[in-house]
């Protein structure tokens, strides 16, 4: 509820409150997301290598809700925003200083540092709470995903929806205040559940291991892996087992990494890497490919708190005397995610089930496959709808000085539907499968790697506004994204992302055919127990 009670409705704020432009405004929104999804990595880091889930995330909560509270400040006191203006045109209104600026921003960057430490361990440590050797748990586990990202959404549509209406309609302070309590009083509830919970030792830097094994691999390019694995450097089971960790055999995947595990004299830890320690490297490169196929769903779903929303803005929302929050339409993206989950998980899995014998109904990069196809119906519809506002703007002349095209909003919620749909199949698979995928010690890893697709999608939507914005305003052109959205192309940009994700789609399916999915733990612990048993037996 924090983070979304912030995002929805930002570009409003930045517009009229700040008075920036709209490409402006639109690239500091997704810079910010940018970060709040990309620093999970330095949190996961920090958890595996350092500091453990848990105290990770309790030290980050404390940043979290620093950031949140100097937030709630920045925009109740009144030296720290700019003056009121009752200009019509906000371009005569007095802009924000350099120190309200600072302000507001560096409180915005503080909580994303705070986000960087909870997102990826939260939902982790949820997940440590089953054991994979039981398997009542274990099935449980299946479905705690679905319902994680249903709690989350539930977070959301309040947001979108109450925190939304406060903020455009009683104030900022109160918009923001709520949210910053309910993130203390979440804080709280966990830490009031800490006897209960199963706690994780660190167990080392993941990205630190891969490196190794990624230096060692170079150092030794020249040395020819032996036929048979036995041959390969492995610790002794017993090891693992009183270490309560995972011995992975050697695969035929990404040849070249075994290399890292031939003998050839020296014990350094960057000349010589277990076998297990290979193989996990292995499974988080390999999950690479599938990590770009997510970059472009998440550039368009930075669009939904960003243009969206501006389009929004041009449009009837009255319904009698109540005036719907642009922002607000991004509530009906969360009720269309709440209800896509909740069908998926009890009726369209059990009748998967049936046809392909696979435990999640179908396969979770299968899943992914049918997020991106509704990411691209998603954007079609959007030009095909913007197409349709601009005719009618320009019918009624509202193109040169802008103003309220006579439509009503609701014409934008197809979009927004369709995105909750695709969340349900594509971001909730997403987690899921970098979880599932990642080796039993890089879980934190494996979950900012979907943490990171967000970053990144949105990191890369402020480069192609801002490059599509340059390049059709070059040589005198008119542009496609202008501060007078009237005036603006949307259509020509949307079916520009139309485009981008028919190849992204394209790219998807060629790197899937040649994905092998990790073995499954209890079988694995199945083989090794087997192992264990036949060396005791022979001593």
């Amino acid at each position: 509820m924090a983070y979304y009670g912030i995002s929805s409705n930002m570009i409003i704020y930045l517009t009229e409150k700040l008075r920036q432009g709209t490409v402006t405004s639109a690239n500091n929104v997704t810079n910010w997301a940018g970060t709040i999804w990309m620093t999970p990595i330095l949190g996961a880091y920090v958890a595996d290598a350092h500091l453990g889930r848990y105290w990770t995330f309790v030290i980050a909560s404390i940043i979290y809700i620093s950031g949140m509270s100097l937030l709630t400040l920045s925009v109740s006191v009144s030296s720290l925003k700019p003056p009121r203006c009752l200009e019509a045109d906000l371009e005569n209104c007095k802009k924000a200083s350099t120190l309200q600026l600072a302000v507001f921003y560096g409180s915005l960057y503080t909580l994303a540092v705070g986000t960087g430490g909870t997102k990826p361990n939260i939902s982790t440590i949820g997940a440590d709470q089953f054991d994979d050797f039981d398997p009542k748990e274990k099935a449980h586990k299946l479905s705690f995903f679905n319902w994680w990202m249903f709690s989350i959404f539930i977070g959301t549509l309040f947001a979108n929806t109450v925190l939304v209406y406060i903020q455009d309609n009683v104030g900022w302070s109160l918009g923001y205040g709520l949210p910053t309590t309910g993130l203390a009083i979440s804080i709280v509830i966990f830490l009031a559940g800490t006897p209960f919970y199963r706690h994780k030792v660190p167990s080392g830097s993941p990205l630190t291991r891969m490196a190794k094994v990624i230096v060692a691999a170079i150092r030794k390019s020249h040395v020819s892996v032996p036929n048979d694995p036995k041959e390969l450097y492995e610790l002794d089971l017993e090891e693992y087992t009183r270490k309560g960790k995972f011995r992975i055999d050697s695969t035929p995947t990404l040849r070249f990494l075994t290399k890292a595990s031939v003998k050839t004299g020296s014990t350094s830890a960057w000349m010589l890497c277990s076998v297990t320690q290979v193989e996990e490297t292995k499974q988080m490169l390999r999950m690479i490919p599938i990590l770009v196929a997510t970059f472009v769903p998440s550039t368009m779903g930075a669009q939904i708190n960003t243009l969206f929303i501006k389009q929004g803005t041009t449009l009837n929302r009255s319904i009698g005397s109540f005036k719907i929050p642009p922002a607000s339409l991004a509530g009906f993206v969360t009720i269309s995610m709440l209800i896509s989950v909740v069908l998926y998980d009890r009726y369209f899995v059990k009748i998967m089930r049936r046809w392909t014998k696979i435990p999640r109904g179908i396969t979770l990069l299968q899943r992914m496959g049918i997020g991106l196809v509704f990411h691209i119906i998603i954007m079609i519809i959007a030009s095909l709808t913007e197409r349709y506002r601009l005719r009618v703007a320009k019918e009624h002349g509202l193109v040169e000085n802008g103003g309220q095209v006579p439509l009503t909003i609701f014409i934008l919620i197809p979009q927004f539907v369709l995105m909750g749909t695709a969340d349900a199949f594509l971001e909730v698979a997403k987690i899921e499968f970098f979880y599932d995928q990642a080796p039993e010690s890089m879980k934190s890893l494996g979950t900012s790697y979907a943490m990171t697709t967000l970053g990144v999608g949105n990191f890369l939507s402020s480069f192609l506004l801002s490059t599509v914005s340059d390049i059709t305003k070059a040589h005198g052109h008119h542009g496609w994204i202008l501060n007078n959205i009237n005036a603006s192309h949307l259509d020509y940009y949307y079916a520009f992302f139309v485009i981008l994700s028919i190849l992204n789609l394209i790219f998807f399916l060629i790197v899937i055919k040649f994905y092998v999915y990790k073995a499954e733990i209890s079988d694995s612990i199945k083989v090794l127990t087997e192992e264990l048993q036949r060396q005791q037996s022979r001593s």
